[in-house]
């Protein structure tokens, strides 16, 4: 598992984001998109995505039981089957029999030791001009981002802007496309991967 990116308590997810499809949508998913979900977890934003883009979604995650949440989760929402996947972020390659349109990673990316790495991965089993999601805290201290009354997320130190993320990602072959707010403590940072960059390789 990357550092400091272990799944929280579902409660405090509901009370930020009781509607999981809302955020899915403002970050630019879409039905008729492939989505890859990346380090899924417990499926918070994977049975949303199915419902959303009509079941065509990849769950990756390295541990056995949170995909098992995530399969339970999925049968519970009565939204169409996922492709569930156990294996490294690193191996996307290998794990992915198709490209994609979106991949999405929500709460995660500050705890990847070689953040362009993963973004190449990415870049790699996106279509040509798909998107990849990032979904993070914004970098105040965590004493300032408390839910249910006590602060929550990533150490203050692991916490990245804007700036940071662009600066790591846009290396692997994207471009910084658009910044969501996602109130109240997140941003959605959205990469388009540049056409032909594949053949440049």
């Amino acid at each position: 598992m990357f550092k400091a990116t272990a799944m929280p308590d579902r409660d405090w997810w509901q009370t930020l984001w009781p509607d999981p499809a809302r955020v899915l949508g403002m970050v630019g998913i879409q039905r008729g998109m492939t989505v890859l979900d990346l380090c899924c977890g417990d499926g918070y934003f994977t049975a949303p995505l199915s419902g959303l883009v009509d079941g065509r979604v990849y769950g990756i995650d390295l541990d056995a039981g949170m995909l098992e949440q995530t399969r339970r989760e999925i049968e519970q929402s009565g939204v169409p089957p996922v492709h569930l996947i156990e294996g490294d972020a690193f191996d996307l390659p290998a794990l992915v029999p198709e490209k994609v349109d979106y991949v999405l990673l929500a709460n995660t990316f500050h705890g990847v030791p070689d953040q362009t790495a993963l973004s190449k991965v990415v870049h790699a089993v996106l279509k040509d001009s798909g998107l990849f999601g990032i979904i993070n805290w914004y970098p105040k201290p965590r004493e300032q981002t408390p839910v249910l009354g006590k602060p929550r997320g990533p150490s203050t130190e692991m916490r990245m802007s804007p700036e940071a993320v662009r600066k790591v990602v846009e290396p692997a072959g994207f471009t910084l496309e658009r910044l969501v707010e996602l109130p109240p403590y997140h941003y959605g940072a959205v990469f388009r991967k540049r056409d032909g960059e594949e053949s440049k390789r």
